[in-house]
């Protein structure tokens, strides 16, 4: 079922966000419940080239750059990387985790280490959130290599037995670090390849930041934003952390778990 999955995920704290995002979304939360039967299936097949999409041509330009970029940095310390698989999917569907449904928007499974992509989540983007352009695409795929990273290094692990000792409120702050160490690894690999930034890049990528903060979010929902029940950090400090890996370029730069956020 989605709604216990969405809890495993993000915790307590996250399904309130998620439904946020259903509402925000124009989705009805109580559609979701009771599995994924139906719909169109999770494509788990890369489409041939001739049949792809302009957001799935730059979604898997995006990956194999993140490819080459993480694979330099885990070569600079002796190790290789296992980079994840892009399935892309619309409507609902199957994944490691459980069931993959469109409102879930992009999602990183640990289990089967793939990245789930609904890609009218980027229309959503463009035409509800302000965040048109390319870059974002890069973004929330760099974000979700990111959740890719911290599972690889054991991070994720240590953090998810963490937050079953914790209260909920702990337990959303940590969640957030989690989501904040992500962004700015999206920004560690944006600062690596150059190649891929045109002008104006930057600027969408923050406004895409900007629209994705839990408290950007919460207002949209026409909710006074909670910082306790964030899960994803507010949208000044998922700019501030997208910023320092662009900035830095250095995984290192990226400990969110040290000092305030």
């Amino acid at each position: 079922m989605l709604l216990p999955l969405i809890g495993s995920r993000f915790g307590c704290g996250g399904i309130a966000v998620v439904l946020i995002i259903m509402v925000v979304m124009g989705v009805n939360p109580l559609s979701l419940i009771g599995g994924g039967g139906g719909g169109q299936q999770v494509q788990t097949q890369k489409p041939a080239s001739g049949q792809l999409t302009d957001v799935q041509r730059v979604s898997l330009k995006v990956l194999g750059s993140t490819e080459r970029r993480w694979a330099d940095i885990f070569k600079a310390q002796g190790q290789q990387y296992p980079a994840p698989t892009l399935v892309f999917y619309s409507q609902n569907g199957q994944s490691g985790c459980g069931a993959a449904q469109s409102a879930m928007g992009p999602f990183y499974c640990p289990a089967d280490q793939r990245i789930y992509l609904d890609t009218d989540f980027f229309k959503e983007m463009e035409t509800r959130f302000n965040a048109p352009g390319d870059f974002p695409i890069g973004y929330i795929i760099a974000h979700e290599v990111g959740h890719h990273i911290q599972t690889i290094t054991g991070e994720a692990d240590k953090i998810r037995k963490a937050q079953q000792r914790a209260s909920e409120a702990e337990g959303n702050a940590l969640q957030v670090k989690m989501e904040l160490q992500a962004d700015c690894y999206a920004g560690v690999w944006a600062a690596r390849d150059t190649n891929l930034m045109e002008p104006g890049d930057l600027e969408e990528g923050m406004r895409a930041a900007e629209a994705i903060g839990d408290d950007t979010l919460q207002r949209e929902a026409g909710r006074r934003p909670v910082p306790d029940s964030f899960t994803h950090g507010s949208s000044a400090q998922r700019m501030q952390w997208l910023r320092k890996g662009l900035d830095t370029g250095d995984p290192a730069q990226c400990d969110t778990f040290k000092g305030a956020i």
